[in-house]
């Protein structure tokens, strides 16, 4: 029994761990945290099924419990050619209309510290911060 609790314990420490590195744009962020926990509860209730000896239904629910993980992580890849517009980025920046150079790369920099791939970020979120900052220092 040490043992299910052991992969009940690994199950916990996974889903904390894809928690902590979820750094989506604002509304997608849901969808990700509440597929991490119902696919942390299905994988664990099948890890208690299979302890029971009841295999079948602990294959169903480990299998639904994966598929959860994987289909959540698959990720919506803006459109290419969609320029991003002035107001879009300085939401995404978090400076006011009337910002500076130095204010936007100011912001840019301490966003792009928490949002960097090397920091546990992601490449998607990166290249919007990047276009973001390109964007309105053209302007």
């Amino acid at each position: 029994m040490s043992l299910v609790w052991l992969a009940l314990a690994a199950i916990a420490v996974w889903a904390l761990v894809r928690l902590g590195r979820q750094t989506e744009r604002r509304g997608q962020g849901h969808w990700r945290v509440t597929a991490t926990l119902f696919s942390a509860v299905l994988i664990a209730g099948a890890v208690l099924l299979a302890a029971r000896g009841a295999w079948l239904p602990a294959a169903a629910l480990a299998g639904a419990g994966l598929w959860l993980t994987l289909s959540s992580r698959q990720r919506s890849a803006a459109p290419r050619g969609e320029a991003m517009s002035a107001a879009e980025a300085r939401s995404l920046l978090g400076v006011s209309t009337d910002a500076t150079r130095q204010e936007i790369n100011t912001a840019w920099k301490r966003l792009m510290t928490r949002a960097h791939p090397d920091q546990g970020g992601t490449e998607g979120l990166a290249s919007r911060l990047n276009a973001a900052r390109d964007r309105l220092l053209k302007h």
